[in-house]
């Protein structure tokens, strides 16, 4: 079990980092600023509150931070996809790989808060 706490943990800091990579690629335009303002914040959240979860004072303190984490993904998700439909980046391959990595990580994260309430 401790095991894929720590494969999860991993996966979003490995998520962080090619979001910090992204944001770095884009065109120093007034979109792609505001979007990789945004992105930079809501993209490395889910790492950072994944932490705090792991900590939790309580069943209830636990969800509480998980729905944390699920929601600033579902946002770096629609990010993602503005930027991809809006071609901001020119790098397609790795815009498409965060949305799909971003995708798991919003099931895993649904999965895991539907368990959580369920014990």
């Amino acid at each position: 079990m401790k095991e894929k706490k720590r494969d999860l943990e991993d996966r979003l800091i490995d998520f962080a980092v090619s979001i910090i990579k992204l944001v770095e690629s884009l065109p120093d335009t007034k979109s792609a600023n505001h979007l990789g303002n945004q992105l930079l914040r809501s993209g490395t959240s889910p790492s950072l509150n994944y932490g705090e979860a792991k900590s939790g004072e309580s069943r209830n303190d636990f969800v509480h931070k998980m729905k944390v984490c699920l929601k600033e993904l579902r946002e770096t998700h629609n990010c993602l996809r503005i930027i991809h439909k809006g071609k901001i980046s020119s790098d397609e391959e790795l815009v498409l790989y965060l949305i799909k990595e971003c995708n798991e990580l919003i099931s895993i994260f649904v999965t895991s808060i539907i368990t959580a309430t369920k014990k």
